[in-house]
């Protein structure tokens, strides 16, 4: 596919930036529960205590939504991400907590589209763990039976099954979620904040965090909060201050959209679910198709952050031509359409794959790290923190990832350096050389032209 005239961004292809940005803090306050960061974690924990009666104040870099809307593909995940195999391993006794966690996660966004009206292009139709050869349909069929094993759900099938496109041979559909815009969703999220009791600052980035006795100092560039306690929901940005748990990797991950697709060429594919795919490679790539009848595909190769505070950088033109070819290989119909735009974000990557909630001493609260899945994990870990903050019991699922560590194992830090996210993504690529898919997908392409001629 052509890149010779894609648009580059450090936001979203998903939606304009708001036209009703807050303004910045300009001077000093004081609050009860002060919030650093407008993701979707930051935005949810934030409404959640403005609903409980509380004095809450949020503080935004850029505005409410900026990160959460550019770093993912639009995809509702009812089951958990990583590789089951390996967190059976690793964490055994937290793999039910994993399966009921994410499942409950899809529900609750489900539920926050309803209750404040988000149209955000939402369709309820799965998200399908594809394979591209036969080696690697028995992957999904080993990490369907380890789901099941939890207490997870899942269908699995054939590529007809399914409705996958040609270049697939099956894969396994989760039993929640679906695909929607996630740029509408955080807009959305957005409008029902700022009409609550919540006071947002956005423009207004943190420089800054410390404690002063019994309170939190939050220094930005011009004013200062000192809060009786504070929620970190910056993800792997947080990284800078001393007072943030240590050690989870910061990933920059890129999302690429094609230019509009006749609706015959898009039909030549065979994707008759629209379900969204992410593949089973050690990197995975993630493919769909959008309300405007373009294909988004993201991710297929990551590069390692090295240094605080982490750099603003567009995507890297020869990354977005390698995913560029790999579209035009597995999607063969449309091979010679455009990339229209790319984008991209850090997002962080926890020691053991799996979303994390903690406390550090007795008033500073986070989350973060939820490995790529974070659209519906991060803003309902966000929403149970709010209310342990509020009630002081802890809801089942977020005792299920909590932790009071100051530091983490540096083990994923140490595996995830810069020569082995290239050998891993080298490792794919030759799997992919050999593995018939492209063939299999240009095959079926020919197989169609015949029948459309007869």
């Amino acid at each position: 596919m052509r890149t010779d005239g894609t648009k580059y961004s450090d936001f979203t292809g998903w939606i304009d930036p708001p036209d009703d940005v807050q303004p910045a803090l300009n001077g000093d306050l004081t609050c009860d529960i002060a919030v650093i960061g407008g993701g979707m974690g930051g935005m949810a924990v934030a409404l959640r205590l403005a609903e409980r009666d509380q004095d809450v104040v949020l503080l935004e870099a850029e505005f409410c939504g900026y990160g959460s809307a550019s770093r993912n593909g639009g995809q509702i995940a009812g089951a958990p991400g990583g590789d089951l195999r390996m967190l059976t391993l690793q964490s055994p006794k937290k793999m039910p907590i994993m399966a009921r966690l994410a499942e409950h996660a899809g529900r609750y966004v489900e539920d926050l589209m309803k209750t404040h009206d988000i149209d955000c292009d939402y369709v309820a139709n799965g998200l399908v763990w594809g394979a591209v050869s036969p080696l690697m349909m028995l992957r999904v069929r080993t990490q369907a039976a380890i789901l099941r094993a939890f207490g997870g759900h899942g269908t699995v099938g054939s590529r007809e099954e399914l409705g996958l496109p040609a270049g697939f041979v099956g894969g396994m559909r989760e039993s929640i979620g679906g695909m929607l815009n996630p740029g509408k969703l955080a807009r959305g999220v957005r409008r029902a904040l700022l009409v609550s009791s919540a006071e947002v600052f956005e423009q207004t980035r943190v420089s800054d965090v410390r404690r002063t006795g019994s309170t939190v100092e939050i220094t930005t560039p011009h004013g200062t909060v000192r809060a009786d306690k504070v929620v970190l929901a910056t993800s792997v940005y947080g990284g800078e201050w001393d007072i943030t748990p240590k050690n989870a990797t910061p990933l920059y991950v890129i999302e690429i959209e094609s230019e509009p697709i006749a609706p015959e060429r898009l039909a030549a594919l065979d994707w008759t679910s629209r379900s969204g795919i992410i593949t089973q490679h050690q990197l995975m790539t993630h493919y769909r198709l959008t309300e405007r009848n373009t294909i988004v595909c993201g991710v297929r190769q990551a590069q390692r952050g090295q240094t605080y505070p982490l750099p603003d950088r567009l995507p890297d033109p020869r990354v977005v031509q390698d995913m560029g070819k790999d579209l035009a290989n597995r999607f063969p119909s449309p091979s010679d359409v455009a990339i229209e735009r790319a984008w991209g974000g850090w997002i962080g990557i926890s020691p053991d794959w799996l979303a994390v909630a903690g406390q550090v001493g007795d008033n500073v609260f986070y989350s973060m790290a939820c490995n790529g899945h974070g659209l519906c994990q991060v803003p309902y870990v966000a929403h149970q923190l709010a209310d342990y903050i509020v009630d002081g019991e802890m809801p089942e699922d977020l005792a299920g990832i909590w932790s009071d560590a100051s530091k983490y194992s540096p083990a994923m830090s140490l595996l995830m350096q810069p020569f082995v996210l290239r050998a891993v993504s080298g490792l794919d690529r030759f799997n992919d050389f050999f593995n018939g898919s492209r063939t299999l997908a240009r095959r079926a392409l020919r197989r169609g032209r015949r029948g459309r001629r007869v």
